[in-house]
């Protein structure tokens, strides 16, 4: 649906047409943010201020389709991060695809510094995965095993290296992936080069103030160039998709 704009809600089979992945070999690193108008990736530290029902939805969509959903320790903490759940609007798509009924949840982190009690580790639908770098601590390492998580090295230091991480995945069969940030994991996909399509959501609010763009962090040595996919219009949101040139 490229260009499209309509005076109603998208339903979850459109999105699922409109977000599809491409039909490709390999991994497909994809991102899914939101920012105001004034370029704000949060309000209060936090994303749900500035998102809304229709941009909901579409994370909803996006998870629904992914094999596993990136995200960085931080936002673990901030956002209270729960399991995926299977959606049953779904099932159909994922058994067709190969997919377990809910995609995995992959959370990067270089001290795990987690609280390994919660939800997300101890009773996921899919067993979350823990992305580190060989040089982490033992005793966290340990932790992370016994409360039920799969462990991943991906990186020679304290922390995982992005395109390692993707690689990682790919061989563990998560070749769809999604990433919901936060703004500095995000940072580093993109400084790395590994990233392959943004699906930006442009809420129509402004907050001043000193938050966080989508992406921080050191920059890529040469900007990269994205082409505009499709654009989605629903109660003043902008959902945007665009894909590595």
């Amino acid at each position: 649906m490229p260009g499209s704009s309509v005076d109603r809600e998208w339903t979850l089979d459109e999105l699922a047409e409109a977000y599809a992945y491409p039909d490709r070999e390999g991994p497909w690193l994809r991102a899914n943010m939101v920012s105001t108008l004034d370029g704000a990736a949060q309000h209060d530290g936090r994303s749900q201020a500035i998102s809304g029902a229709a941009d909901m939805r579409i994370f909803g969509a996006l998870r629904g389709l992914a094999d596993a959903v990136v995200v960085g320790a931080e936002t673990v903490r901030q956002e209270g991060y729960r399991p995926a759940r299977a959606r049953e609007a779904f099932a159909a798509r994922r058994a067709a695809a190969g997919q377990p009924p809910a995609p995995a949840v992959v959370v990067l982190s270089a001290s795990l510094e987690l609280d390994f009690t919660l939800p997300l580790f101890t009773a996921p639908l899919t067993p979350t995965l823990l992305v580190t770098g060989a040089a982490a601590p033992a005793d966290r390492v340990e932790a992370a095993r016994k409360a039920g998580a799969e462990v991943v090295l991906a990186g020679e230091g304290a922390g995982a290296e992005p395109a390692r991480v993707v690689a990682e995945l790919a061989e563990r069969g998560f070749a769809r992936l999604l990433t919901e940030g936060g703004p500095r994991l995000l940072g580093q996909f993109v400084a790395a080069g590994v990233l392959d399509e943004l699906c930006l959501t442009v809420s129509p609010m402004l907050t001043a103030g000193e938050a966080q763009r989508i992406a921080v962090g050191p920059g890529a040595a040469v900007p990269e160039r994205f082409a505009l996919a499709s654009v989605l219009e629903e109660a003043g949101f902008l959902f945007t998709r665009y894909r590595r040139s």
